[in-house]
This record gives structure tokens, sequence and C-alpha cells, in this order.
């Protein structure tokens, strides 16, 4: 993973977001909402300007913070995304309303593991982005990668996990269950032959699959 020198710097070369991102971004750190890191995000809505998907999947909404910077970023897409905690949910909701998206982005509240049948006729999707529970990332990736059109990508946010995926013997017991899970699934995306796949050291660690 890059340093933190480099990624302060390459932070203060990216553009002030406007007031009503920076005011999302505010609370959640207010309020200790796991948000994508700035570097990360923008990587992502990079790579996204050069994929052009037109319908795109996102595992977990969170408080709308990545979908409403997708929509703006692909203002001809139409984004569904899925969030299980109340709060989260109505606050993403009134995020999205209040920049206008909401005919853009749709949000679906509950378990994204038991809502495949009121995705599935939302289906395909051009690009799939997860960023839900780590330790639920295969079973995720299982369960919606089917829907996925052909040649489109999915991007795994936090595959590196503050690096501890890279420790063989991690001291920190709390984590041990989540990074022995997101071990298994970089593995299984790299070993994967329906898809080639790149994990980038930046932001929590990203991965980019895409289909053959």
């Amino acid at each position: 993973m890059i340093s933190n020198e480099i990624n302060s710097y390459i932070e203060s070369l990216i553009p002030k977001r406007e007031e009503a991102l920076s005011k999302i971004e505010s609370y959640a750190k207010e309020h200790n909402v796991p948000i994508m890191e700035l570097v990360g995000i923008e990587t992502m809505l990079q790579l996204l300007r050069l994929f052009q998907p037109q319908a795109i999947l996102e595992i977990g909404t969170a408080i709308g913070y990545s979908a409403i910077r997708m929509a703006k970023t692909l203002p001809n897409s139409r984004i569904i995304t899925i969030e299980r905690e109340q709060e989260r949910y109505e606050k993403a909701l009134e995020n999205i309303q209040n920049e206008k998206l909401d005919k853009q982005i749709k949000v679906l509240f509950g378990d994204a593991l038991e809502l495949e049948e009121q995705v599935k006729e939302l289906a395909p999707f051009d690009c799939i982005f997860i960023d839900a529970a780590k330790g639920q990332y295969s079973r995720f990736f299982q369960l919606y990668s089917q829907y996925l059109s052909q040649n489109g990508v999915v991007f795994s946010d936090n595959v590196l996990f503050r690096g501890l995926v890279a420790k063989d013997n991690l001291e920190e017991k709390r984590y041990q269950g989540i990074v022995s899970k997101l071990k298994q699934y970089n593995s299984e995306l790299m070993t994967n032959e329906e898809y080639d796949t790149l994990i980038l050291p930046i932001g929590d660690g990203i991965a980019i699959s895409r289909k053959r």
C-alpha cells in the first residue's frame, strides 16, 4: 500500500469536492460511517469513465456517498444500491434526494444476500461494486456475478484491509476472521478463470475483476 505521505500528497492534488459532497464526507467522519477513501474512490471513478457502464449494482450503500459520486460521474447510468441498516438507508435516501438523483439511483433496503429476486428483475449490470460486510464478499460475488453483462467489471473495496492480509501471524485477534475470509476471496478472484483480476494497493485496496 502507498505510504501515508504519498497518499496525503495525492489527496492534496485532488480538486475540492462541491459543498454537498464535502458535507457528506464530514458527516461520515463525525458519525463513523465507513465511506470509500478519497484516493480510492477517485481511482474507481476514473476507471468508470473509461468503462462507461450503463447499469451499476452497488452492494453497500452506507449513506449514499459512492452512489452519488458514481451518478455524478456517469449521468447517463442507472445505479441500484443495497443497504441493510435502517438509519444509513434513510440517510442515503435523504442525501440522494437532496442531490436530485433519486430518478437515477434506486436504493433497496435489506440484506443483499436476501434480495436476489428483486435485483434479478433489474439486471443485467455492466458493473458491480462490492463494499459491504467484508466476511461476505465471496457470497456476494457468487450470488450477483451471474447478473454481470459480457465484459462487465466487478470492483471490490477494502480487499487489503489496512494491509493486514499481508501478515502471516496476525496479532489482532478480532480481525482474524475477516482477514482470513478476505485472503480467501482475493485468492478466489485471482484464480477465477472467467475473470482477469488486478489488485491495486490504493486506499484500502481495490480489486478490479473484468469478465472475459
